[in-house]
């Protein structure tokens, strides 16, 4: 007897004993295998939140740590490429800027020993590290004290080093100025102002790569001061501001982070920067600051751990350098 024999006489036989046999229905059983195992979970709606300048931010996408790829909520992997600018270096050498290339020079060895100690509390001994040693922040107590020419020179300086790269940040978010001095105020389509420093604090959507300038020189990359805000002030002084700084200072192990910021007494924006910046360097001009003046500069940025100076436009001995450097 063959097994279906067996089978269906088992069934009558189970029958005849009063037993409910269930019927195999071919339609519902590919109904149940269409139907799925369980219900998916609900979608939960992402949590709006605000930031310091009061607009309505979404959550940052997550970024791994180390990498400029992003994940999003969704599962994809994208990556977010910094843009390539071309720096004018016949219009820096014109104005009196260190060209990479350019012969030996008074002013190229007077900012190598300006940046030893800047390099020196940036590379400070791990174990009593200089908490974000690698912020460094040029100001002045005035307008027209040529700290935005140091800002620069500065930086250009220690990107001629072999183990540095340099970020210069055009923190003048009131009269942003590096831009225009490196021939790279164009740089966005159609003229428009690059989006930068204000716009990552407004703007939970962008990435620090996204909005960093990449220069054709080497080791040198630009942030610039982003779209004019009233409330400046208070975006620097957010913790947006503070998350930012972490960021800058932490990405890349060997970079240093040069600030150009706005003078002391004629704006509060270098006020609130002061008190986050690992190092400050302090731009005085020669027989045009007054005394109170920098006094007040100086009174002004004590939060600040590492404050050094900078003597500007000074002819000073028989050889008549131009710049001289004092440590406060």
């Amino acid at each position: 007897m063959s097994i279906i024999e067996q089978a269906t006489r088992r069934l009558e036989e189970l029958k005849r004993a009063g037993i409910e046999v269930p019927t195999w229905d071919a339609p519902a059983a590919k109904e149940e295998q269409r139907r799925p195992l369980a219900e998916p979970p609900p979608k939960v709606a992402a949590q709006p939140r605000f930031n310091a300048g009061g607009e309505l931010r979404a959550e940052r996408a997550l970024r791994p740590a180390g990498t400029n790829a992003l994940v999003h909520v969704g599962g994809q992997v994208g990556q977010r490429q910094s843009k390539s600018v071309e720096v004018d270096m016949a219009k820096l050498a014109n104005a009196g800027y260190l060209v990479p290339g350019s012969p030996r020079s008074t002013l190229a060895d007077e900012f190598r020993g300006i940046k030893q100690p800047v390099l020196k509390n940036a590379r400070s001994d791990p174990a009593a590290p200089i908490r974000l040693g690698n912020l460094i922040m040029v100001t002045s107590a005035l307008p027209g004290e040529g700290k935005t020419f140091c800002s620069l020179n500065l930086a250009l300086s220690i990107a001629s080093e072999v183990d540095s790269s340099v970020l210069l940040v055009d923190a003048d978010v009131v009269r942003p100025a590096i831009l225009e001095r490196m021939g790279l105020a164009g740089a966005d389509k159609d003229g428009a102002t690059p989006k930068g420093l204000l716009d990552l604090l407004t703007d939970p959507t962008l990435d620090l790569s996204e909005v960093i300038l990449k220069t054709n020189v080497p080791k040198l990359s630009v942030l610039p001061a982003g779209t004019p805000r009233i409330n400046s002030t208070e975006l620097l002084a957010s913790n947006s501001m503070e998350e930012l700084l972490q960021d800058i200072s932490s990405r890349y192990a060997d970079r240093i982070v040069i600030f150009d910021a706005p003078p002391l007494l004629a704006t509060t924006e270098s006020k609130v920067l002061a008190a986050r910046m690992g190092q400050i360097l302090m731009v005085v001009a020669e027989g045009t600051t007054g005394r109170d003046d920098i006094a007040q500069a100086f009174a002004a940025v004590q939060a600040c751990p590492i404050v050094l100076s900078m003597l500007n436009r000074s002819v000073m001995s028989s050889d008549h350098q131009q710049y001289g450097y004092s440590e406060n």
